[in-house]
């Protein structure tokens, strides 16, 4: 017998539970909560998320997300177009803005190599990232990518990469303030605004 008085609601707590973070507690509490919201507000609820899957789009430029075909950042003229922050995802993105650091655009990867996970360059936005650059006015990339072994190994396959390319421009990385292991997202914004900041030269 379902711990649930109704089936309908047992689904929508599966549905919410399985939400990253999100446990069947949570969950429940969450539904019981909708569900004591007019129809109007759990419609607007739900339209919004409908919304978001038929028409966010992701940017031409650096693949953020954007409600247009270029980004507001990339479509910035205040913002310095010849510094590249190379970032896993868009979370980082959001990150890394918080900071009120840094003036630059970005490049969002959509991930990082992990041969464990199956991920090869040719799964990532790394060849966009280099068609990118081979077009000119950008002088540095910044690698902001997270400090574990799959980030360091695509930090160096894109260095490879501009290096065979015989693309001479300056490549660094966000400073080790930022925890071994740790990934952007989760970090405080005072340690990466440092970070972005301290930056140093990566070497290959």
């Amino acid at each position: 017998m379902s711990e649930y008085p109704s089936i309908l609601l047992e689904q929508a707590v599966n549905q919410m539970a399985s939400l990253p973070g999100v446990g069947r507690r949570t969950a429940l509490r969450l539904v019981l909560h909708l569900l004591r919201q007019s129809d109007q507000e759990v419609e607007a609820f739900s339209n919004a998320f409908t919304r978001l899957k038929k028409e966010v789009i992701y940017c031409r430029e650096c693949h953020n997300i954007s409600d247009t075909e270029i980004c507001p950042i990339c479509g910035s003229a205040r913002r310095d177009h010849s510094i590249i922050c190379v970032v896993e995802n868009v979370q980082d993105v959001m990150s890394i803005e918080n900071t009120g650091q840094y003036n630059g655009v970005y490049h969002v990867l959509g991930g990082i190599i992990s041969p464990m996970e199956g991920i090869g360059p040719k799964d990532i936005e790394i060849d966009s990232l280099l068609e990118r650059i081979s077009k000119g006015g950008v002088d540095e990339i910044i690698l902001a990518l997270p400090t574990t072994m799959e980030g360091d190994t695509t930090n160096f396959y894109i260095y490879r990469r501009l290096q065979n390319a015989g693309i001479d421009i300056k490549i660094s990385q966000i400073a080790r303030g930022v925890a071994v292991g740790n990934q952007i997202e989760y970090t405080d914004e005072i340690t990466l605004g440092r970070s972005i900041v301290n930056r140093t030269d990566f070497k290959g």
